[in-house]
C-alpha cells in the first residue's frame, strides 16, 4: 500500500439524527428527499393562568371558553413557531410528522412540537420549507396524489363538559328526544375547529387541508375540554374545478385512502360532521322496572340511540347536499358522556365529488407506502409498579 493511500483521509459527515423509520424512507427518496434531523420547539406555560381562568366560566352555560381557547392556541403556536425557527437552522426543505402536544409537568404545562427535517437530494435549500402533519409514508401518498404540502395546521376550540349544569332542570322530565338547545351549541362548537383550520389554510394561501385528525382531549382536571384538529395545509391544481361553494377543501381521509380516491377520480370536498345531543333522563323511570331482569333489551334505550345517531347522520347528509357532493366517505359515530344525563352523539366524515381528469402520478403504491411500521421497544415493567411514567403526556 503507498504511503498516499495510506495517509489519504476518509470523508466525514455529522450522523443524522431523524425520526424517520425505514420504510419512512424508501418512500421520501422516491420523491426526492433525505432525512435530516428531528426538529423540536416547545413552551411552556404556568399553570397558575389556568386557575384564574377557570373561576372565569363556573357559571358558563354554554359555547366556547375562550380564554382557554386562546391560551392553547397561543401555547401551540409559539412551539410550532420554535420548531420552524430550528428547521431554518438545519437548512431543512421540509418536515415531516410535525404534531402538537401537551405535557403537564407538575405546576407548568408544555406546549411541544416535534418533527423530523428532510432535505431535496437535488436541490438543497432551493426552496421554501413546508411543515407537514403526514409522516414520510404519508408524504409520498400526498405528494403523488397531487397535493403540494405548505404547512402545519391546526384549528381549535377549548369548551367546558360542566355547561349542562345551568339548565338541566329544564328537561328532566322530557319524554323522549333530541335537546336541540344544547344540540345548536355543540354543533356551532365542533364546527369552530373546522373554520379555523380553514382560516390558518387560507392564511398560508392554500386551498386544502388533507390529512385531518381530530380528538377530543381533556384539559388537565380543570373541567374543559379541547376538541383539536390538525392536518397539512396543501394545493391542489384542480381544486377550482371542483366547487363554487369550497374555496379550501378538507378531509378527514388517511392519506393513502386519499390516494385511492384520487385514483378513482374522486376529489375532497369538505370534512362533514353532524351533532346531536339527547337527554337520558327519560330513562330513569325504567330503570327501576328493570332492576329484578336478568337479561333481555331495554327497548327504549334502544330507540333512543338509534333515533340519535340517525338525526346526526341526517345533518351530515344536508351539509354534503348543500356543496353538492356526490358521497361521503369514511363516516363513524362517536358517542360521548357529557354529565348529568346528556349524551352527544358526533357522526364525521369525507364529502367528495367525482372530477374529470383527475389521477395520481403512479399507477400503485410501493408497499414501502402501506406497511405499518412495528414497535420495536415495549415497556411494561413500571405498570408492575403501578405507576405509568408516560401518563402525563398527551399525544396531539
Amino acid at each position: 500500500m503507498s504511503e498516499q493511500t495510506e495517509n489519504q483521509q476518509v470523508p466525514t459527515h455529522d450522523a443524522v439524527f431523524t425520526g424517520l423509520s425505514g420504510n419512512e424512507m424508501y418512500c421520501a427518496d422516491a420523491i426526492g428527499y433525505r432525512p435530516g434531523n428531528m426538529v423540536v420547539g416547545n413552551s411552556v406555560f404556568a399553570l397558575g393562568l389556568v386557575g384564574s381562568l377557570t373561576s372565569g366560566f363556573r357559571s358558563a352555560l354554554g359555547g366556547e371558553v375562550t380564554q382557554f381557547t386562546h391560551m392553547i392556541y397561543e401555547g401551540r403556536r409559539l412551539s410550532l413557531e420554535r420548531l420552524i425557527n430550528e428547521l431554518a437552522q438545519h437548512s431543512g426543505d421540509g418536515a415531516t410528522s410535525v404534531n402538537s402536544e401537551i405535557v403537564f409537568h407538575g405546576n407548568n404545562i408544555e406546549f411541544l412540537s416535534v418533527g423530523s427535517a428532510i432535505h431535496h437530494k437535488d436541490n438543497p435549500g432551493g426552496r421554501t420549507p413546508f411543515t407537514t402533519s403526514s409522516d414520510g409514508q404519508e408524504l409520498f401518498c400526498q405528494i403523488d396524489a397531487g397535493y403540494d404540502p405548505v404547512s402545519f395546521v391546526f384549528g381549535n376550540v377549548a369548551y367546558s363538559v360542566g355547561i349542562a349544569r345551568g339548565i338541566l332542570g329544564g328537561f328532566r322530565a322530557l319524554a323522549k328526544g333530541e335537546v336541540k338547545e344544547y344540540s345548536d351549541v355543540f354543533t356551532a362548537t365542533r364546527h369552530l375547529a373546522l373554520e379555523r383550520i380553514m382560516a390558518e389554510a387560507r392564511s398560508v394561501n392554500a386551498n386544502s387541508v388533507v390529512g385531518i385528525q381530530t380528538s377530543i382531549l381533556p384539559f388537565g382536571t380543570t373541567g374543559v375540554q379541547e376538541m383539536m384538529m390538525i392536518g397539512t395545509a396543501a394545493n391542489h391544481p384542480k381544486v377550482s374545478e371542483i366547487s363554487d361553494k369550497v374555496d379550501v377543501i378538507t378531509s378527514d381521509l388517511t392519506c393513502e385512502e386519499m390516494w385511492n380516491v384520487t385514483r378513482l377520480g374522486y376529489m375532497p370536498l369538505q370534512l362533514v360532521l353532524g351533532t346531536s345531543v339527547y337527554s337520558l333522563g327519560v330513562v330513569g323511570g325504567i330503570t327501576s322496572a328493570l332492576q329484578s331482569l336478568v337479561r333481555g333489551e331495554v327497548t327504549a334505550m334502544t330507540e333512543l340511540i338509534y333515533g340519535a345517531r340517525e338525526e346526526s347522520l341526517k345533518k351530515v347528509q344536508a351539509q354534503a347536499t348543500a356543496i353538492g357532493a356526490d358521497d361521503v366517505l369514511g363516516i363513524k359515530t362517536y358517542v360521548y358522556q357529557l354529565g348529568n344525563g346528556l349524551i352527544e352523539f358526533l357522526a364525521i366524515g369525507t364529502a367528495v365529488k367525482r372530477v374529470s381528469g383527475l389521477k395520481t402520478k403512479s399507477d400503485q403504491l410501493p408497499p414501502q407506502a402501506i406497511i405499518n411500521d412495528k414497535d420495536t421497544f415495549i415497556n411494561t415493567a413500571e405498570l408492575s409498579f403501578g405507576v405509568d411514567l408516560n401518563n402525563g403526556r398527551r399525544m396531539r
